[in-house]
Order: structure tokens, then C-alpha cells, then sequence
């Protein structure tokens, strides 16, 4: 049975995991879902890698919801970095899915914004765990996670 990791942080103002959870058991059947929350993005990269090793998941997804402010900014950058270090000491895919607190000004679109995001990223999940060809059917046609769909270009 497959197992997929949700990596999810105490700084984040929404809680993501449910909605990743939620989804993800609304999608599809033949897995199980551990669960390993820290306090900030910065800890997702060894989450995830404890999740690989420790609870020998086959893909981990990593929610966070960076700051405004330029340090929040960096720090996400720091964690993006991490987690593609960690993708490629273990070889598995994390799906990073970040919801930076500016890019809506309105609390209720950025709840909105993170549970869409998260929700569309969980499909992307389950197609790379169960249904890659649907990934390939895909490519090339400007697909965004939480915003309109940018579409192809001719």
C-alpha cells in the first residue's frame, strides 16, 4: 500500500493538512496518509525526510504559508531549497505547495486561495502516485494550482 506524507507547519494560518487530507481520501483509495507537523517552513525539508525514511513514505506533500515581509520571503526560499536538496537525497517527489500571506490582502480569498491550491496540488498527488499519464496529457497547457488557469500559448 502506498503512503503519502503530509508535511504541514504551526506558523501556517490555515490549516492546509485538513484540506490536503481531505481531498486526497475524496480522490482516490489504496494509500495511507501520515501526518508530521513543525513549527515553520524552514523544518518541512527534514519532515520530509523523515517522513521518506522514518515512515517510508513513496511522496510527501509540504504546506506552508510564508509572511509578507522580505524575511519570510527568504526563509521560504531557504525551505524551497531544502526541499529539492531532499527530493534528490531520496529520490521521491515532495510536492511543495506554499501560499505566501500577500498574495491576496483579504483573509477570506487567502483562505480560499490555500484550500484550492492545496486541494488541486492533492490531485496532482494522487496522478503522480496512481495516474502519471494524466500528468502527460496535461503538459504544456499553463495549469496553475489555486489561481485561473493560464492556458497554452500558440
Amino acid at each position: 500500500m502506498k503512503r503519502i506524507g503530509i508535511a504541514d507547519t504551526t506558523f501556517a494560518r490555515y490549516n492546509m493538512a485538513d484540506a490536503a487530507i481531505n481531498e486526497l481520501q475524496s480522490r482516490s483509495t489504496g494509500f495511507t496518509i501520515i501526518r508530521y507537523t513543525v513549527p515553520g517552513i524552514k523544518d518541512l525539508p527534514v519532515a520530509c525526510k523523515k517522513l521518506f525514511e522514518e515512515q517510508s513514505c513513496d511522496i510527501v506533500m509540504a504546506l506552508g504559508m510564508p509572511g509578507p515581509k522580505p524575511i519570510d520571503k527568504q526563509c521560504a526560499h531557504e525551505a524551497s531549497t531544502g526541499l529539492i536538496h531532499t527530493q534528490l537525497l531520496c529520490n521521491k517527489h515532495i510536492i511543495e505547495v506554499f501560499v505566501y500571506e500577500d498574495e491576496t490582502q483579504n483573509g477570506k480569498e487567502l483562505a480560499s486561495l490555500a484550500n484550492q491550491r492545496t486541494r488541486e496540488h492533492a490531485q496532482n498527488v494522487i496522478d503522480l502516485l496512481f495516474h502519471p499519464e494524466n500528468l502527460t496529457k496535461h503538459a504544456g497547457q499553463g495549469l496553475r494550482e489555486g489561481f485561473e488557469d493560464a492556458g497554452p500559448i500558440q
